[in-house]
């Protein structure tokens, strides 16, 4: 009920993950050891295992996106298995079990451009079934988004994460671009693990800085300097990313961190900096999703009205929370958020008499976020 504070924030639901299988290996050794009955076996291709399914008990089971053979699935459903098979022309895979990669998104961009790329693809998949309301394609959606979830919360469990917010007009070759970009690095360096929206401008920034981490200083220059030659990803989503990817090959092995970009804004790529990419079909579940698992602190940077509506995403939820949970929240630029786009007196009015108070902080410069994020969790 609106005005209501909850006593304590609910606690997410635990998966468990020893009942699911992402591999052939894994199915093998369930298979002989303790059969596949209440397993969830997901995206495995099991044309080869016709003999081990017709002799293993999978009562309760669930395959989903698993190819095999029609008297084999056949057996399955009969033995009390439910069977979602997998879905034919689709330029994802619905049911996956792991998180993207900047080359499995930007697969095909050296040699036929963006558009032949399955980031694209999915993008105008996702505008033609929007636009017929095909309730089977809103399904498939949410299917997806919930199994990226799931990866995300595998791929991030233990990790300290801090997330930076900012808009995606920040050019490459700019002083501010430069900024985001030490930020990430100098975060990245303290152990943290770096989640931004995991798309161009800010957010690109912040995690070439993170790939930056572990090399020598003069590695982030040579980059900024090597991406000012594709500024922007408009006119071409192409020369963009290959930017980026020429950077990648000529320092491979860089640092990890995270990217939650959506499909809904279909003109913001991903960016190729961000080593695990979430990427959702529903704005509304990446931006919660992001936020709520920043729990180290939450930085942002100047933006327009989506950082805007983050910012009071991130004030809301620490505003109802309890007196030891509401994360950090730093940002950054005074002018920007007392005058053009006067976000700080508000937030400072809302958060008055409240927890969240003590978890606020305005700071001039990138320079200052790592000790105002020091400082703000030093009092929890």
């Amino acid at each position: 009920m609106a005005g209501v504070q909850p006593t304590s924030e609910p606690s997410a639901p635990r998966r468990d993950h020893n009942r699911e299988i992402d591999s052939l290996e894994e199915f093998d050794r369930s298979a002989v050891s303790g059969g596949l009955a209440g397993r969830r076996i997901r995206s495995v291709d099991l044309t080869d295992r016709t003999f081990a399914l017709l002799g293993t008990d999978t009562a309760d089971a669930v395959f989903l996106g698993c190819a095999m053979e029609a008297d084999a699935a056949a057996k399955v459903r009969a033995g009390g298995a439910l069977v979602f098979p997998p879905i034919p022309g689709l330029p994802f895979d619905p049911y996956r079990g792991s998180l993207y990669g900047p080359d499995e998104l930007f697969d095909g961009l050296a040699d036929a451009g963006y558009e032949a790329t399955p980031d694209a693809r999915a993008f105008h998949w996702y505008q033609e079934t929007r636009a017929n309301g095909d309730v089977f394609a809103s399904m498939l959606r949410s299917i997806h988004d919930d199994a990226v979830s799931d990866a995300l919360d595998e791929h991030l469990a233990g990790a300290r994460v801090v997330g930076i917010m900012g808009g995606h007009a920040l050019e490459r070759g700019s002083a501010a671009y430069a900024g985001a970009a030490r930020l990430g690095r100098s975060l990245a360096r303290t152990g943290l693990t770096v989640a931004t929206g995991g798309g161009p401008g800010a957010m690109e920034a912040a995690n070439l800085g993170a790939y930056a981490a572990p090399f020598e200083d003069t590695m982030l220059d040579s980059a900024l300097e090597l991406l000012a030659k594709a500024s922007h990803f408009t006119p071409s989503v192409t020369e963009w990313a290959r930017a980026a990817f020429d950077v990648r090959r000529s320092r491979p092995g860089g640092g990890t961190s995270v990217g939650i970009p959506t499909w809904f804004y279909g003109h913001e790529p991903p960016n190729a900096f961000a080593t695990h990419i979430a990427k959702y079909f529903v704005n509304a579940v990446r931006e919660d999703g992001l936020l709520a698992r920043s729990h180290a602190g939450v930085v942002f940077l100047p933006g327009a009205a989506g950082t805007v509506q983050e910012i009071f995403d991130n004030a809301t939820a620490n505003y109802y929370r309890s007196p030891d949970e509401p994360a950090p929240m730093v940002l950054v630029n005074r002018a920007h958020w007392t005058e053009q786009l006067p976000t700080w007196p508000l937030l400072r009015s809302l958060a008055a008499g409240r927890p969240m108070a003590d978890r606020i902080a305005l700071v001039d410069s990138v320079t200052d976020v790592p000790e105002a994020l020091a400082r703000l969790t030093a009092r929890s």
